[in-house]
């Protein structure tokens, strides 16, 4: 599989995540109800913030996944932990399929995972998924991600859980 990350164009990729952010299995996106253009919206609040980026991710060429990356000192985890320098947070979505591949999604966060860790101001990667999701729990043990604590947002209870550079390599066995 050949994996490519371009940067999000709010016009052009609204209408193809559209589906995929209000899909049963995106249900920790929050997004169930959204309007096309309440994502509009909502992602051209992403794209021009000055501390938060968007990415569509392709596989063989053909989109497959969504990849937020964001400063957690200004935004997500304000007043939550204690961020360090080169700390990044990261979101990222699978497009949902009816015919799932083995593999696939590991292979998805690997390669958001290397695309954090090829900035080399990034030290470690934060993320705080909702505590009941298990799946993403499972995925990011996979790469490397170390779970802290538990921290209440305003929308959710979360996961607090980071990923060095070495955590990542030493997981997936090669260098970022």
């Amino acid at each position: 599989m050949t994996v490519s990350i371009r940067p999000f164009d709010p016009l052009k990729d609204a209408e193809l995540i559209h589906p995929w952010v209000t899909h049963p299995k995106a249900a920790f996106w929050m997004m169930q109800d959204a309007t096309l253009e309440d994502v509009v919206r909502e992602y051209t609040g992403f794209v021009e913030h000055p501390h938060h980026d968007v990415f569509i991710g392709e596989v063989d060429g053909t989109p497959a996944f969504l990849m937020e990356r964001y400063d957690p000192s200004k935004l997500e985890l304000v007043g939550l932990y204690d961020p360090l320098p080169g700390d990044v947070g990261m979101h990222f979505l699978v497009a949902p399929t009816d015919t799932p591949v083995h593999g696939f999604t590991r292979t998805v966060i690997t390669a958001v995972m290397a695309e954090l860790f090829a900035d080399p101001a990034t030290r470690r990667v934060v993320v705080e998924p909702d505590v009941s999701n298990t799946a993403v729990h499972a995925l990011n043990a996979a790469v490397g991600f170390v779970p802290e604590r538990e921290i209440q947002k305003p929308e959710k209870k979360a996961l607090l859980s980071f990923c060095t550079r070495e955590q990542f390599e030493a997981a997936v066995g090669v260098a970022a």
